[in-house]
């Protein structure tokens, strides 16, 4: 473990030797634009469709182990 932060401590010190007072700050190295589709209603499954592969329902819902 030593050895791994040495590395990343040393790729840090290179990093902030760097002269990026002239550069602005980016969110991305290469210009994006928004790709996501318009957010449009649709129909879903319906309850049965749904629930058709459970391993176990309850009422209409989803059964799932208790967590403790």
């Amino acid at each position: 473990m030593r050895v791994e932060l040495s590395g990343i401590l040393q790729h840090i010190d290179r990093i902030q030797a760097l002269a990026l007072d002239d550069v602005p700050p980016t969110t991305h190295v290469v210009e994006q634009e928004n790709v996501l589709r318009d957010d449009e209603p649709r129909p879903g499954l319906t309850v049965e469709e749904a629930l058709r592969e459970a391993a176990e329902v309850v009422e209409g819902r989803f059964a799932v182990p208790k967590f403790e």
